[in-house]
């Protein structure tokens, strides 16, 4: 089925570049106009009522014509599409004067109807041809660079995120183990994509998936191909593991059928036109339940995860007086001594503790949940906070971003829901009565209650 579906869609692929020029250009080169004012042309041609091989042929053309934009045709073109293809006000008017005498079923469908801007209905066109749905998500890609300097385009962002979010719901997602005779293809990807822990070469890359202890999965979909949404790496254990460059350097250390820990390294999420839908929460349970059904053995399901936002915090606090470090801790940490002084670090180790709790559980942003981003993450997919790792990252960008601390994330099958009701609801930090003790500690040097919206 799937050989199939692939020779239809090369077939088509392979029409419209042999007819598009003749079928919708017409005329001499010469007489051509711009590709934004052709886009423009072909866009609204595409709204119009149409046989399908024809309206194929017109969306593929649109959308080649929008990758031959320069950055500032680009912005032109979503400011069209943000104004000329807003939902109609006398439309919508209408509507809802019908539904306010009415307030019948048939009006409301005709209200929702008028409510939607025409710009879903022409994303909808444009998805039509072979390849559309992977070419409007770098599309959006393209339009989240702009939103800064263009905040204007918002509503415009919210449409995309809208279908997408159906686009690429639960359902349509496949989940792939990638081993080392997956095809180089998806495994350059994989390479190109990681955006926790760099994969240096492809030598790295063998001594992440082709042991016996390390797996790799990700999730894709239908329409996008080999293009990967999200992957996920483990490491088999003896116990949970403290220290990401043990991780990275070892390998076919552990037999996967005496292993009683699985430990997700890594989550990278591949595709930056799909932010803001989630895949994690999914990819991570899903993988739990394929490790236990091939695992028996495996009791525990943790993460080692870094803690990107904590050295800017850290800084932040310390410049604005909110926290006071001791002079032995704010030298130690500043000049990075502790990294090859084993002494120093168990000097250091119970006022970092201390910070990191302290700013894991009470740093927060001002809609009350946890300033650093992958502790959001975690702690929303129902995870607990388990257990803090000083040091655990030594490399270069563990030292810049966290001061080399790494968490464990404890994933227990039978409270994950519970845990993830109480983070919703009330923004509780399910943690170990350790770290409590810990965060009591590193209040004590800082200002309680740490808030801020960065």
């Amino acid at each position: 089925m799937n050989v199939n579906m692939n020779f239809l869609q090369d077939l088509l692929s392979s029409i419209g570049r042999r007819t598009r020029g003749q079928y919708l250009f017409g005329g001499k080169d010469g007489d051509k106009p711009s590709s934004l004012a052709r886009l423009t042309s072909v866009c609204e041609t595409l709204m119009h009522p149409g046989g399908e091989a024809s309206q194929i042929l017109i969306a593929q053309e649109a959308l080649e014509r929008y990758a031959s934009l320069d950055d500032s045709d680009r912005v032109a073109f979503f400011q069209l599409l943000g104004e000329r293809y807003a939902a109609e006000p006398d439309a919508i008017h209408q509507a809802y004067a019908a539904y306010r005498d009415t307030g019948d079923n048939a009006s409301l469908q005709r209200l929702f109807s008028a409510c939607e801007p025409r710009r879903q209905h022409l994303l909808r066109r444009l998805n039509l041809c072979p390849g559309g749905t992977y070419e409007l998500v770098k599309m959006r890609a393209d339009l989240l660079r702009c939103l800064k300097t263009h905040p204007e385009l918002a509503p415009l962002d919210a449409d995309f995120e809208h279908l997408f979010a159906s686009w690429f719901n639960r359902g349509f997602l496949v989940l792939e183990s990638i081993d080392w005779n997956t095809p180089a293809a998806v495994l350059e990807k994989i390479i190109h994509y990681e955006a926790v822990h760099a994969i240096g070469d492809w030598s790295d890359l063998r001594r992440r998936l082709d042991p016996e202890d390390r797996h790799c999965y990700a999730f894709f979909h239908p329409a996008t191909g080999d293009e990967p949404l999200i992957f996920v790496e483990v490491a088999l254990c003896k116990g949970i593991p403290n220290s990401i460059q043990t991780i990275l350097e070892g390998g076919d250390d552990v037999r996967p059928e005496e292993a009683d820990t699985a430990a997700f390294y890594s989550i990278s999420n591949c595709q930056a036109g799909l932010r803001g839908i989630s895949f994690g929460n999914f990819l991570i349970k899903q993988v739990v339940q394929e490790l236990k059904r091939e695992l028996p053995n495996l009791e525990k399901f943790v993460t080692l995860s870094p803690v990107p936002g904590f050295a800017k915090w850290l800084a932040a606090e310390r410049e604005s007086g909110a926290c006071q470090l001791s002079d032995e801790v704010a030298d130690g940490l500043d000049a990075e001594g502790w990294v090859e002084n084993p002494k120093l670090r168990e000097k250091l180790t119970p006022e970092v503790r201390g910070l990191a709790a302290h700013y894991l559980i009470d740093a927060k942003r001002d809609n009350g949940l946890p300033l650093d981003p992958v502790a959001r993450f975690h702690l929303g997919n129902g995870a607990s906070l388990h257990r803090l790792n000083w040091p655990g990252d030594t490399s270069e960008n563990g030292r810049r971003q966290s001061h080399g601390l790494m968490v464990n994330y404890l994933y227990e099958l039978d409270r994950i829901e519970q845990n993830h009701e109480a983070f919703s609801r009330e923004g509780t930090v399910v943690c170990t009565s350790d770290i409590r003790r810990d965060a009591k500690q590193g209040r004590s040097r800082c200002r309680h209650g740490s808030r801020t919206d960065a």
